[in-house]
């Protein structure tokens, strides 16, 4: 079982980096609210600023994460400067995602914390100068690698803040997440989750959600809601979609929008905004044994 590669085939990793090099002064980054910017920094120093409530001075080699970037800025020394590498990093389709929304607002890790990591960079920084044809599709393909050595570190060291990531990291509940990813359409009672995590009804529970933040039910119509969304998007048909996500017609797939959105899937579609996991996580339904595909 590969927790974190299950996850990632359904919210596939995107990273585009942007600037490789030498910065001088200020450099300011707008909002985004599709990716995160992820900010290398090789050599410093370099103070960032709008990046949570405090300045931040990074002066070791060190990874900065921003899974919702605000407008914030770099500021290195003007006549030494910096060295750096800057990238956007997108997950699925961009916007809110179940990764994202597991992680503060800041990650800031040394590299010398990341395992077998400086080979990597070694790499990334020979790509950046070379000059070779395939030079953006190489160094954006070493970035993914380092965001999912980012991940692992987070998942290892408990910097998540719930949410998936945090269920993950925990050996027995990764086992009942990672058969509810895989499998949406089963009608998941909570004893099936608990003997996954190999754990008895009422201890799951409670460990679910001490973990993660949501009841076992709520993840798992959050996590059918978001499937649904996707296969939408794609132009399945809204039948055949609930079917493939657990839902016994599609009325009760219908029924599902309108609780957790507030709209058809119909109107979503038209009018949707893309933080759809956002907009499905915060409404809590009933026990998982009662069904949610049934008519």
């Amino acid at each position: 079982m590969d927790r974190l590669s299950t996850l990632l085939t359904h919210f596939s990793l995107h990273a585009g980096v942007f600037y490789t090099g030498n910065i001088c002064g200020i450099h300011d980054f707008e909002k985004d609210a599709l990716r995160g910017h992820l900010h290398l920094v090789r050599r410093g120093p370099v103070q960032v600023i709008g990046a949570g409530k405090e300045v931040i001075h990074i002066t070791a080699p060190s990874l900065l994460f921003l899974p919702r970037p605000d407008r914030h800025r770099l500021l290195a020394d003007e006549r030494a400067g910096a060295e750096v590498v800057c990238a956007t990093v997108q997950f699925g389709g961009g916007g809110k995602n179940p990764i994202t929304d597991s992680l503060p607002e800041v990650v800031l890790v040394e590299l010398a914390l990341l395992p077998g990591v400086q080979a990597l960079l070694g790499l990334m920084f020979d790509e950046a100068f070379s000059g070779h044809c395939g030079r953006q599709a190489v160094l954006d393909r070493l970035c993914e690698v380092l965001m999912i050595r980012l991940l692992r570190h987070c998942m290892a060291q408990g910097l998540t803040q719930g949410g998936t990531l945090a269920g993950l990291a925990d050996a027995r509940l990764a086992k009942a997440l990672v058969g509810l990813q895989e499998d949406p359409a089963r009608q998941w009672a909570l004893s099936d989750m608990a003997a996954l995590a190999g754990m008895s009804r009422a201890r799951f529970a409670v460990r679910f959600r001490e973990i993660t933040g949501e009841t076992p039910a709520g993840y798992l119509a959050s996590w059918r809601i978001m499937m649904a969304q996707r296969l939408l998007k794609q132009g399945l048909a809204l039948k055949h979609v609930a079917y493939d996500v657990g839902y016994g017609s599609a009325s009760a797939l219908t029924r599902a929008f309108v609780r957790k959105l507030g709209a058809s899937p119909t109107h979503w579609l038209k009018d949707g905004p893309p933080d759809e996991w956002h907009a499905a996580k915060h409404e809590t339904p009933g026990e998982p044994n009662e069904t949610p595909g049934a008519p």
